[in-house]
């Protein structure tokens, strides 16, 4: 099976091609961060947001010139459509701007068009501060793109162990289904992504030892009549 094929199956892609939410598909870079175009910003606060200028998001920002949640809905770049400025900091890599948008009451689960939030292009873009520090403030992990994706799908594709823990740690779902039925867990294996796949099942390993019955002893309240 050719590998654009192979990719397509995997991670619910139809027949022309794209994963939905990744700027670029997986086809020909095969979604490898470091040779994806990134999107161009529009919006001047989306700009600021993009190029790390903390100065002028936080002025923009005070002088109600923007709002913090604005999207930028002249963009119609495939798959990042209408993201905040949230988005575009994850997706070039500014914590500094990340920190300062969450400060600022930010919406941290926002999505854009195609359902990505901030922590899905945090992980396909591998910024790690950034994904770190979304976690920390509550983000939620176990949201899904078009494709059906989560957060953590993308961190077992791209074999990132060290985002892969940092998700698990704050309760990824390791038996979300995207579109193809795939969970990360078979995403894992079905890749050949040995490392994750390891932390995948000793996180389930983990699950099901509390689950079992009388692993722990338990207490009982007596009541006298």
């Amino acid at each position: 099976m050719p590998i654009a094929s192979a990719i397509r199956r995997l991670f619910g892609l139809s027949s022309r091609g794209r994963v939905p939410s990744d700027p670029s598909g997986l086809e020909g870079s095969c979604g490898d961060p470091q040779h994806r175009a990134r999107p161009k910003a529009v919006g001047k606060l989306h700009k600021a947001a993009s190029v790390g200028d903390t100065v002028k998001v936080e002025q923009r920002l005070m002088l109600r010139k923007s709002g913090v949640n604005d999207r930028d809905k002249k963009h119609r770049q495939w798959g990042f459509r209408g993201g905040t400025a949230l988005h575009f900091a994850c997706v070039y890599g500014h914590p500094e701007v990340v920190t300062l948008l969450v400060e600022k009451k930010c919406d941290i689960d926002a999505h854009d068009r195609e359902n990505s939030t901030a922590l899905i292009k945090a992980v396909q873009y591998h910024q790690e501060e950034c994904a770190t520090i979304l976690l920390e403030q509550g983000a939620n992990p176990n949201v899904s793109d078009a494709s059906g994706n989560t957060a953590l799908h993308y961190a077992v594709y791209y074999e990132n162990s060290s985002i892969v823990a940092k998700l698990l740690s704050h309760h990824a779902d390791t038996e979300a289904k995207n579109k193809d039925d795939l969970t990360p867990n078979l995403l894992a294996v079905r890749e050949n992504k040995q490392q994750v796949a390891e932390l995948l099942i000793k996180k389930k390993e983990n699950t099901h030892a509390l689950d079992e019955p009388g692993r722990y002893s338990c207490s009982f309240i007596k009541i006298r009549l």
